[in-house]
């Protein structure tokens, strides 16, 4: 996995809307993903794409909760909003990151549930520091079943 997370700003969806990956943290449980607007990642009106801005926010919460949780749980997207509050220009950037305690409380809800749907907000902003966008991704969690 480790390969694959220093490669993904090479990750063709990525590197078409020139999307950079920067893994922050020890253990690798944090992204730190940016876009600089370009020619090839502007809409009509000359701002950022609606879709390149879903696009650098779409895996990365997965990624990191399946690093957390481990191989003896399942991870999938389950669903996904985006909300624009701006134009995007410039470079835009986003921070993800899930705590150890917000790990700790989805395998105790996976514990008593059988299954959890984690629901994750981030803020793409741009190099003013103002929300452009906030990109709800919400989670299906599970524990693997033991094979017989």
């Amino acid at each position: 996995m480790n390969k694959f997370l220093k490669l993904m700003s090479y990750w063709p969806p990525f590197f078409a809307s020139g999307i950079k990956v920067k893994i922050v943290g020890d253990n690798k449980d944090q992204f730190l993903v940016s876009m600089p607007l370009r020619i090839y990642n502007k809409n009509y009106v000359g701002t950022h794409y609606g879709g390149s801005l879903y696009s650098m926010c779409d895996p990365f919460y997965m990624l990191i909760l399946m690093e957390k949780l481990g191989r003896e749980y399942l991870v999938w997207d389950k669903a996904a909003h985006i909300q624009f509050k701006k134009p995007g220009k410039g470079k835009v950037s986003a921070h993800f990151i899930i705590s150890d305690e917000e790990v700790q409380s989805i395998r105790q809800e996976v514990e008593s549930k059988g299954k959890w749907e984690p629901l994750f907000t981030i803020e793409v902003k741009d190099e003013s520091n103002e929300v452009v966008a906030f990109v709800e991704k919400k989670l299906w969690v599970k524990k693997k079943t033991e094979k017989k």
